[in-house]
């Protein structure tokens, strides 16, 4: 089990500095399910993305992974408006062309699912 959760440090890690750095390349994307009511939109995408690729670094390195974990929970609840926007909101589901059960059904099932692992990954 050991060996298992040791390559989800490094697999994990690697794609949240990939999903952060798509942040800064593809900004339209995410700019594009950013609830209105948040300021700052820009702001907040490259924040979001610069946070991933942190906590991504961070779940890599070794004595900072417990940190990262919980790190990467915060994230993913922090960043659960924009999901709820896109699963209720039309126009971002037309925006990125996807549609109310793709956005609902799967966006919060893998949401909660990397919760769990990151939350598994807190623990020594």
């Amino acid at each position: 089990m050991r060996k298992l959760k040791t390559i989800s440090y490094y697999f994990f890690g690697g794609l949240y500095i990939i999903a952060g750095a798509l942040h800064f390349v593809n900004p339209d994307f995410y700019m594009k399910i950013m609830p209105p009511y948040l300021p700052f939109h820009l702001a907040l995408v490259h924040l979001s993305g610069l946070a991933e690729i942190l906590l991504g670094i961070g779940l890599i390195y070794s004595p900072k992974r417990q940190y990262a974990a919980w790190g990467i929970i915060a994230l993913l609840l922090a960043v659960f408006p924009a999901n709820i926007y896109l699963a209720f909101n039309e126009g971002a589901q037309e925006a990125l062309g996807t549609n109310q059960l793709e956005a609902l059904w799967i966006r919060f099932p893998i949401q909660l699912l990397l919760i769990v692992i990151a939350w598994w990954q807190s623990k020594k």
